[in-house]
């Protein structure tokens, strides 16, 4: 799995949450359930450990394991296709058990929910939800990596609730400090956020540093205060309002499955600690694992990462091409969309993006409004071509990307074996 370069001046704008952990330092870290930080487990491809006990169980028996839950985070990497596929079977499971399973999702602020509801009776087609819900606005990854789950939970009657908030919350949270939020915004966040967790900060601190450890390494100590402090309002304002969903739900059979970054549940840090502030009920954590890491090597995990961890193949690419860069949002649509970074090795890099370069178009098609690349983007694939004009100073470029995927490491160092 690649690792994001992109990843500290994304969440510093507040444009991205954690990335699904790949790399060992993270996975591997005394941090969480004392009785279980010193144990390591070693997924294997589709075998699900609960690491609560140490043994292998069956999906079904994941079920079971999560009878008494009635938060359940299920994390994942919003580019994988094995993760989205743990999700839903996890969800099939659930529902197979006999719970009423409502569905959270990280991937639509709470304020969409009129068009989730069209979606949860079914009196909206696929197409006509995916533009009324603006799916690339708001979360901008291929709609296909989501579409089986969306599919199952209609035909299943499992609601889908939206629990994020706006992006500009949390950037105002991180330049402004809780005190600088104007009163509505302070409406859509819980009344408390516990931002004094020194393991957490921890894990923080370690997803930055395997991902941009040049950068992350001069940061000083109030930066990380307010990024880190962005972070918490995050994980919080998206488990309370899946707590609030839940209990709207009025059904103590029923438990909320949050789908949501695997950032966001790693050690029980994130979202489901800061869950713990209001909400008394059992709560519980799904996350798989990668079984192979960036070189190959089989990967160990603390027992104490997630309740569950589910062994799944590495995936070396996205299903679905990407550029493999980061850009500002320009607000109100008049300058462009400005390249704040550009991935090494990327697409992107190989077809002359710059940092500072201004996103003006894409195969003739204005990117003025926000989605559009990401809606664009979602017809092509890999071996497509994609043409953008960009503003580079005082002049205007074409640049041709090449959407191909990144030659393994192994054959770029040695090439073919004899």
């Amino acid at each position: 799995m690649r690792k994001n370069t992109a990843l500290a001046a994304a969440l510093f704008l507040g444009l991205a949450t954690l990335p699904a952990p790949a790399e060992n330092a993270a996975l591997d870290l005394p941090l969480g359930d004392a009785a279980r930080r010193e144990k390591t487990v070693a997924p294997a491809p589709d075998v699900v450990t609960d690491t609560r006990t140490g043994s292998a169980v069956t999906p079904a028996e994941v079920a079971k394991g999560l009878a008494r839950a009635r938060l359940v985070f299920l994390g994942e990497s919003h580019t994988s296709v094995e993760f989205h596929r743990v999700q839903l079977q996890v969800l099939r499971e659930l529902a197979r058990a006999g719970r009423k399973v409502l569905v959270g999702l990280e991937m639509y602020p709470v304020a969409e929910q009129p068009v989730l509801d069209l979606w949860n009776s079914g009196t909206i087609s696929e197409a006509d939800f995916v533009e009324k819900s603006a799916w690339y606005r708001n979360w901008g990854y291929h709609w296909n990596y989501y579409r089986d789950i969306f599919l199952f939970c209609r035909d299943a009657k499992i609601p889908l609730h939206g629990v994020n908030v706006p992006r500009e919350l949390v950037s105002d949270v991180r330049k402004k400090g809780f005190d600088g939020l104007t009163e509505e915004q302070k409406a859509l966040i819980p009344p408390k956020i516990d931002v004094d967790s020194a393991d957490h900060r921890r894990l923080f601190k370690a997803f930055f540093e395997e991902s941009d450890s040049m950068h992350s390494a001069s940061m000083p100590e109030a930066m990380w205060d307010g990024m880190f402090r962005a972070q918490c309002t995050w994980d919080a304002a998206m488990a309370w309002n899946a707590v609030a969903a839940l209990k709207m739900a009025n059904d103590p059979n029923a438990v909320m499955v949050v789908l949501i970054g695997s950032g966001h549940v790693a050690y029980g840090l994130g979202a489901q600690r800061q869950a713990a502030l209001w909400f008394d009920g059992p709560s519980a954590s799904v996350v798989p694992i990668p079984v192979l890491d960036d070189k190959d090597a089989p990967v160990r995990v603390r027992a104490s990462y997630a309740d569950f961890v589910w062994g799944v193949p590495k995936e070396t690419d996205p299903a679905y091409p990407v550029l493999g860069l980061s850009t500002r949002d320009p607000k109100d649509g008049s300058e462009g969309w400005r390249v704040i970074n550009v991935e090494k090795e990327s697409v992107a890099e190989a077809a002359g993006f710059k940092v500072g370069d201004v996103l003006l178009s894409m195969d003739g098609t204005s990117l003025r409004e926000k989605g559009t690349m990401n809606r664009l983007m979602a017809d092509k694939r890999w071996s497509d071509t994609a043409t953008y004009v960009v503003r580079r100073g005082e002049e205007k470029l074409t640049l041709v990307a090449k959407l191909a995927r990144k030659l393994p490491e192994a054959q770029k160092a040695g090439g073919e074996k004899k």
